[in-house]
């Protein structure tokens, strides 16, 4: 458990491309600053900041200045974080030091490595879990999530109407859950049925067209949707279809989204 099974760095990076891992990725920003890209979620990160992804989450990470890091990839983490988190190191950089020395011991001599890797593992984590017991999630933003992730396929869902059965006032739901998730209920919905959509035309154009592609996503109105799609994607759906159509050559097709700034 807590296995460091690979250390690596990015020297001045300016996208890492849409991917994901069989094992948990703990990403040290070292310089400047940039932003992680998630199914529905969004994690603006500084020097100094720690990205904790758990396993099997697609993410990439997009920089307009370009970004230094130092990241780990740990195997079988004992974290309990069903979603990204991001985390402050503190004014010592005690958490760069770690990740520091894992790197250089990574690519150092290999009998060194073995023996002392897994100590560097335990040490990382037991940060990122005393970060996890002084920051608990919010029960209220986990209900609006999940009701979120639970009905974002169906055109009739209404969050306004959901978020009104709660006992808070809307301004301050929008806060909290911006806070914890990176943007707003209705982005986060809007967000999860645009990605939604762009999978579906990964692989296949319906033969209803556009509008079988919105209703199937959670959209009632075509033209509002092909609108949006093309705000976040810069093409309209059905050429978007067509590139990865012509493509054809193995590439992720989410590799040439355009990122949208909150």
């Amino acid at each position: 458990m807590n296995d460091i099974i690979f250390a690596g760095k990015h020297y001045t990076t300016y996208r890492v491309h849409r991917h994901q891992h069989k094992t948990w990725e703990l990403v040290y920003c070292t310089g400047d600053h940039g932003k992680f890209v998630f199914d529905g979620m969004e994690l603006a990160y500084g020097q100094g900041d720690i990205v904790v992804i758990p396993p099997e989450i697609p993410h990439e990470n997009v920089s307009e200045e370009g970004f230094t890091n130092i990241y780990l990839n740990i195997e079988e983490a004992t974290l309990s974080f069903n979603r990204p988190v991001l985390i402050r190191d503190d004014g010592n950089h005690s958490i760069l030091h770690l990740f520091s020395d894992a790197y250089y011991l990574f690519a150092g001599d290999p009998e060194r490595r073995t023996a002392l890797l897994s100590g560097y593992g335990n040490l990382v984590i037991r940060y990122m879990a005393a970060y996890q017991a002084a920051h608990p999630r919010n029960q209220t933003v986990e209900q609006v999530e999940r009701s979120i992730r639970q009905n974002f396929g169906n055109a009739n869902y209404e969050l306004d109407e959901m978020l009104r059965t709660l006992p808070y006032c809307s301004d301050y739901l929008c806060r909290i859950f911006r806070r914890e998730v990176g943007m707003t209920p209705h982005k986060y919905l809007i967000s999860l049925r645009l990605q939604a959509a762009a999978d579906m035309l990964c692989s296949v154009y319906p033969e209803g067209g556009i509008t079988e592609v919105s209703r199937s996503c959670g959209f009632k109105n075509p033209l509002y949707f092909s609108r949006m799609f093309k705000l976040k994607y810069g093409v309209s759906p059905k050429e978007y279809y067509q590139q990865q159509l012509s493509r054809g050559d193995g590439q992720n097709p989410d590799s040439q989204k355009i990122i949208l700034p909150d």
